[in-house]
């Protein structure tokens, strides 16, 4: 996986446990895409700060994914969800059409 996304992730489910400014850093530069000297500049920090600041984040999510598991259990769900949906479809094109397409839209629902 893409570091970018895997730290994006991460940071859905862990972010709240960072401190404010890690939180603001990690956001500024993952999710709105903003450099160094940018979030610098915004934050009113030096650009070594800014790059520690997201460095500790970053090893901080990867401690609670190791701890807790979070991500890896989410995205086991999910393929174990895709894997259900991609069988009751080839159910559907088989069997009884009304009672695989109730299985169907109960999985689709679960995704969302």
């Amino acid at each position: 996986m893409e570091k970018n996304i895997e730290i994006s992730l991460l940071f859905d489910f862990y972010g709240q446990l960072l401190k404010e400014q890690q939180q603001q850093t990690v956001t500024l530069y993952y999710n709105d895409d903003l450099s160094l000297s940018e979030i610098s500049s915004q934050l009113g920090i030096t650009r070594q700060g800014v790059r520690d600041s997201i460095k500790r984040a970053e090893k901080s999510l990867y401690s609670y994914e190791e701890k807790l598991g979070l991500l890896k259990r989410f995205q086991k769900t999910e393929n174990g969800l895709y894997e259900i949906e991609g069988l009751a479809q080839i159910l559907l094109e088989r069997y009884d059409k009304e009672l695989v397409q109730r299985i169907i839209d109960t999985a689709q629902s679960l995704h969302e």
